[in-house]
């Protein structure tokens, strides 16, 4: 079959594009409405500043300066899950439930039955898997739509994992591997270490990338472009893992906290992953496919049944391990795990991230960056000592503005024949 090339990707002359024709052809992109994560971008950039000047002793420090990554963990795993839905055009209500539900059949392994902490885990895996799989099969085989199946799901498990805990009931977690998964750091070295191998590992496969493409004759980004992203990338993270190398207990005599956090591994694994999965295998390609227009995608020979059952089971199963992160970072699991605004931040996460409403838009970064975006926002507001209610006021102005920018790029990249 032959490949036919949009303009773009046609490779407009022998000579190596400079910094200078990058930078415009991006302002071109951005103009065209491929915004990308840039909105993402700007919110985090503008946040960290506004809640550095209003309270620079405490927002900025090297105590708090950790809270957001373990608070943020489990809501950029469940965003993670709920982008695979979201490309499909599809939601899942049931997302965050799922995740209290795997937890308490995890804790419930783990306390009752007295299973070891790994066969816990796969338990609520499983349970998780097999909740998505439910879903899958309603959506895809019979074509109710998700709104209703996830809704159905949503009341139900709710009443499942308060059958499984109890009215008012607790599981506490004391099992110290899963204790540690969202409250312990990694050493200094395995800190600096994890720092190399990422900023080694980007900086290799952007640039075996870019020297792929070229060779084919396709557009790729100028040296001095990826070499410029790797830089910037390499000082952000060097700066991070720096600071978060310092010594941030209150009372070193009786603990010293530091360290990256050991989640932000477990966070990494999973990133690289997913985005192979997503950018780098037929499958990922199938998911836009379908996202972007499922009737043409079946009359091209994807199974979109298969597809979309697929991506309800990795949504159900990666809300599954949020589920276990809530349950490590509350040290319990109680009938509010997973309930409350756990999927309403969830799903707003991906949008702010930069995954469109409408199908066929997101990586998986999107997740990283809205979920970061959300708790910057409870994270500097409780040190403000605002009331909840001015944080969801403030957290759905920033929701409406992201699903504002998506739709009016979309409408900007149809105009521009971006799409």
């Amino acid at each position: 079959m032959t490949t036919v090339l949009t303009p773009d990707e046609v490779q407009t002359g022998t000579e190596e594009p400079s910094v200078r024709d990058a930078i415009a052809d991006y302002i071109a992109r951005v103009r065209g409405g491929d915004v990308g994560a840039l909105p993402a971008v700007l919110g985090l950039v503008v946040l960290t500043i506004v809640f550095t000047i209003l309270r620079p002793s405490t927002f900025t420090n090297s105590f708090n300066f950790a809270n957001p990554i373990h608070q943020s963990a489990a809501l950029i795993v469940l965003a993670m899950g709920l982008i695979f839905v979201l490309l499909l055009g599809e939601i899942d209500l049931s997302a965050g439930y799922t995740a209290g539900t795997a937890a308490a059949v995890m804790g419930i392994q783990l306390t009752r039955d007295g299973h070891p902490w790994y066969v816990a885990v796969l338990a609520g895996l499983v349970t998780g898997s097999v909740i998505g799989a439910a879903i899958g099969l309603l959506v895809s085989r019979l074509g109710i739509p998700s709104f209703v199946v996830t809704l159905a799901a949503f009341l139900g498990l709710q009443g499942v994992l308060l059958k499984l805990i109890g009215e008012g009931g607790t599981i506490s977690i004391r099992d110290k591997t899963l204790l540690a998964l969202n409250n312990n750091n990694l050493p200094l070295w395995a800190g600096w270490l994890l720092f190399a191998a990422i900023i080694g590992g980007y900086a290799g496969v952007s640039l075996s990338r870019a020297t792929a493409r070229r060779k084919g004759g396709l557009q790729a980004d100028a040296f001095g472009v990826v070499l410029g992203k790797v830089a910037v990338l390499a000082v952000l993270l060097g700066a991070a893992t720096a600071y978060l190398s310092r010594e941030r207990s209150r009372n070193t005599a009786v603990t010293s906290i530091k360290g990256v956090p050991e989640v932000v591994l477990l966070l990494i694994i999973l990133l690289v992953i997913l985005n192979f999965l997503l950018g780098r295998t037929a499958f990922g390609r199938h998911v836009y496919a379908v996202g972007g227009n499922s009737e043409a995608a079946r009359r091209s020979g994807i199974n979109v049944q298969r597809v979309k059952l697929t991506c309800f089971m990795l949504c159900s199963t990666l809300a599954a391990t949020a589920g276990f992160l809530l349950a490590s970072y509350d040290n319990s699991i109680s009938p509010k795990t997973g309930g409350s605004d756990t999927l309403l931040y969830g799903v707003g996460a991906a949008v702010i991230g930069g995954t469109s409403l409408f199908g066929g838009k997101g990586k998986m970064t999107d997740a990283v960056l809205g979920g970061l975006v959300i708790t910057i926002i409870i994270n500097g507001m409780g040190l403000l000592n605002q009331e909840s209610s001015v944080v969801y006021i403030v957290t759905g102005a920033v929701l409406l503005v992201a699903a504002s920018v998506d739709a009016i790029s979309r409408r900007r990249a149809a105009a521009t024949g971006r799409v």
